[in-house]
């Protein structure tokens, strides 16, 4: 392994910053490289340390530099917008909540940055995830496991890996807890050993999804009714992409009771709202479907699943239905189960697979 080429992802954070400085010092051939993918306004960027933002390529190429290796920056931005930015507004008008974390692993890290490091003679692509790969002999399939640190496993939004993505990429830090990343990068001397972590959507300035929206997809902010589970209309709203489910602010209704939003129709334009306990669904359906630990299920397998990145796992049986779609059906009813998110299924550590969920069913 040593002394073979590694493309690494360098997004001026530590976590990347201490996965290429692991690399060189396990002997491998390190180019860093920065994908520019984003550009924010400068009034909404000023100093931003995002993967995105202004400061992350310099930040990359001072870490770089102190690392002694090369250092590229790659723009990405066409491909960038068309499979992560467009797809987000489309889902939302469609009245989904998309991932758009899940969206640019997918198409844009492990697929058109892994095709242009091909062309460097990179034979590994190597990134600052908080989650493991390994080789299983037995069942001849590279797997997906966990990060060692529950609090920052990121191995959520990789769940669309495929095996030859698996097979050809690195996570060096995945045996590390987030307090021992920033120790290793002090020892390094690495100036990024205390930057802080991006917790927003790199492209929406201020994290204000709606003002996004709007200069985006104008078209789509169309008033509507507000309505109860009988149909019965109590106040109206001025668009769809004000509101996701689960949601209970800015409903603008005085109810005796508080109000959820369960349903939203894009068609009609319709916010369908009730009781908390409405929220609570036990079984739904995912399409685009991924599987990493089998090729495929024939049966019912039990599974822990999650239907967003925070949500705490749950047993659930695994229905397939065809070779893309899947039914979830969880022991205990889980809460507000959101269209355009992702479900993922584990067994312990390893990651099963995922897929979008579609809706809910009774």
């Amino acid at each position: 392994m040593r002394n073979k080429r590694v493309l690494v992802a360098m997004s001026g954070g530590v976590d990347s910053s201490v996965a290429a400085a692991l690399l060189k010092e396990q002997g491998f051939e390190v180019i860093g490289i920065t994908m520019d993918i984003y550009a924010l306004p400068k009034q909404d960027c000023g100093d931003s340390r995002s993967c995105c933002g202004r400061g992350a390529i310099a930040d990359a190429n001072r870490v770089a530099a102190q690392l002694k290796i090369p250092h590229y920056v790659i723009n990405l931005r066409k491909s960038f917008q068309r499979w992560v930015v467009d797809d987000f507004c489309k889902e939302y008008a469609m009245g989904r909540t998309p991932n758009p974390c899940i969206r640019c692993n997918q198409y844009i890290k492990f697929d058109v940055l892994w095709n242009r490091a091909k062309k460097m003679g990179a034979e590994y692509l190597a990134t600052g995830h908080h989650a493991n790969i390994f080789f299983d002999e037995a069942s001849g399939r590279v797997h997906l496991k966990k990060g060692k640190d529950p609090q920052k496993d990121q191995s959520y939004f990789l769940y669309t890996m495929t095996q030859d993505q698996l097979a050809r990429t690195m996570m060096p830090i995945g045996q590390l807890t987030k307090r021992e990343v920033r120790k290793k990068a002090k020892e390094l001397g690495l100036a990024v050993y205390q930057r802080p972590e991006s917790q927003e959507i790199c492209f929406i300035p201020n994290d204000d999804y709606t003002s996004f929206l709007e200069q985006k997809i104008p078209d789509v902010f169309q008033p509507g009714p507000i309505v109860d589970t009988e149909d019965h209309v109590l106040g109206h709203h001025t668009g769809i992409l004000h509101f996701t489910i689960g949601q209970r602010r800015g409903l603008g209704i005085a109810a005796p009771h508080p109000l959820y939003v369960l349903d939203i129709h894009p068609d009609s334009h319709k916010i369908v709202v009730g009781r908390n306990k409405d929220l609570y669904k036990t079984r739904l359906v995912v399409s685009q479907l991924n599987l990493i630990h089998n090729s495929d299920i024939s049966d019912p397998t039990t599974v822990a699943a999650k239907i967003r990145y925070k949500h705490k796992e749950a047993r659930a049986l695994l229905i397939p239905i065809d070779k893309n779609k899947a039914r979830l059906e969880f022991d205990s009813p889980q809460r507000a189960v959101t269209p355009g998110q992702s479900a993922v299924f584990y067994d312990k550590d390893l990651v099963w697979g995922g897929g979008i969920i579609e809706r809910t069913e009774t």
